[in-house]
């Protein structure tokens, strides 16, 4: 399997399953080498404060078993720094290494999973993996293909917290939409005041409410509900992105793209625009009281041409139900080449988005602070070869 990197400079390599290492439960090792996730982060720099509390605050926000709209599953997702980071906890420029272990492995759900191998679960990767991976496939708990993958990206997501923190640059998500319920319209200001203020993380406090009564709704029936989670970086300077194939944008839509459960992404004012005239459309630059350019609007999202210009970047994500459901559908077993109809009968979220938001989070700051590095890099020799380019 490849594609387990994310990053050119700012790099993030994680490895790891939903069920890994349920087999080794019955050797003579620690249960902590039983199995787990894993994530190696490269171009950290030196100097840097990182504590396991400080990327254990970010993974408590996706850790399951918080509430009603969580699954059961009572995984710690308790965090170690095993490299990178020295007995003061300042990092010493060296990959950091931190491991995530399984404690949620028991016989009974392993079980259930292994009589659901041959069964294709629809809305599932276990076809697709069966197809390019055949019989070798890790089947337990969907494998790689899992969300509980997402965890090694929070922590290496939160990693890259701690250094963007040093540089004033804040990256925030929440939902706006459960199911069709929309919130209104959030700034960035009413994202930070009401963050995490109710179980969905939706700032809007009274649409909350409409979002928490369907969801239980949708729970009690067995189903499950898809929504829209935004995201808004502030801070990021302007001129970040790498034209052409690079452009920020790109580098964004690879980073949320490659989260599972999300099936489509807009910047600023999005497919909205196909509905807009040029002068609608048109963010009207301006210089403000200290000299800077700035926008009078924001429709772009924060990029022109695939570089940022300063504004928030603001990033809505769609994300789909979460496949499993405790209602029988009709699928095929791959082995016996037959149609069947299943009910599978796991623990589930009956939404993913109160619990998603956080890997988005991650993924946009490690989007950000590699092409911080890229762009900074450029910017340093560009300037020595003619101090003069840089004119606004």
């Amino acid at each position: 399997m490849v594609g387990n990197t994310f990053g050119r400079i700012f790099r993030i390599t994680t490895c790891g399953e939903s069920y890994a290492g349920a087999f080794r439960k019955h050797l003579d090792i620690p249960k902590e080498l039983f199995g787990g996730l894993i994530a190696i982060v490269d171009g950290v720099p030196p100097g840097i404060k990182l504590t396991a509390d400080f990327i254990q605050a970010e993974m408590d926000k996706r850790r399951p078993g918080q509430s009603e709209f969580d699954t059961p599953r009572q995984e710690r997702d308790k965090v170690y720094i095993f490299s990178g980071v020295m007995e003061d906890d300042i990092t010493t420029g060296a990959p950091v290494g931190l491991i995530i272990s399984n404690d949620v492995i028991e016989d009974q759900h392993i079980q259930k999973h292994k009589s659901y191998r041959e069964v294709v679960r629809p809305g599932q990767a276990g076809y697709t993996f069966f197809k390019k991976y055949g019989q070798f496939a890790d089947n337990i708990g969907a494998g790689r293909a899992s969300g509980r993958e997402t965890a090694a990206r929070v922590a290496g997501g939160a990693v890259a917290k701690a250094v963007l923190d040093t540089m004033g640059i804040d990256v925030i998500a929440f939902i706006t939409e459960i199911h069709g319920i929309k919130a209104g319209k959030i700034s960035y200001e009413t994202a930070k005041a009401n963050y995490r203020k109710n179980e969905i993380n939706c700032p809007d406090l009274e649409k909350a409410k409409e979002m928490m009564e369907e969801l239980r709704r949708i729970k009690e029936e067995g189903d499950s509900a898809g929504g829209v989670v935004e995201i808004i970086a502030r801070g990021v300077p302007a001129g970040l992105g790498e034209p052409v194939f690079d452009k920020l944008q790109a580098t964004l839509a690879h980073a949320l793209m490659s989260i599972g459960a999300i099936k489509g992404l807009e910047f600023g004012d999005g497919f909205e625009h196909a509905r807009m005239k040029g002068s609608e459309s048109n963010d009207i630059p301006y210089f403000d009281e200290s000299g800077r350019v700035r926008f009078k609007t924001n429709h772009a999202g924060g990029i022109l041409g695939g570089i940022s210009n300063g504004e928030d970047l603001r990033i809505r994500v769609a994300v789909k139900p979460t496949p499993t459901i405790s209602i029988k559908q009709e699928t095929v077993n791959m082995y016996k080449k037959e149609n069947v109809e299943v009910e599978f009968n796991t623990r589930n979220d009956p939404c993913v988005c109160p619990r998603i938001y956080p890997v988005c989070e991650a993924m946009v700051r490690i989007a950000i602070l590699d092409a911080l590095y890229i762009a900074k890099g450029y910017r340093a020799v560009s300037q020595n070869i003619d101090p003069r380019w840089d004119f606004v």
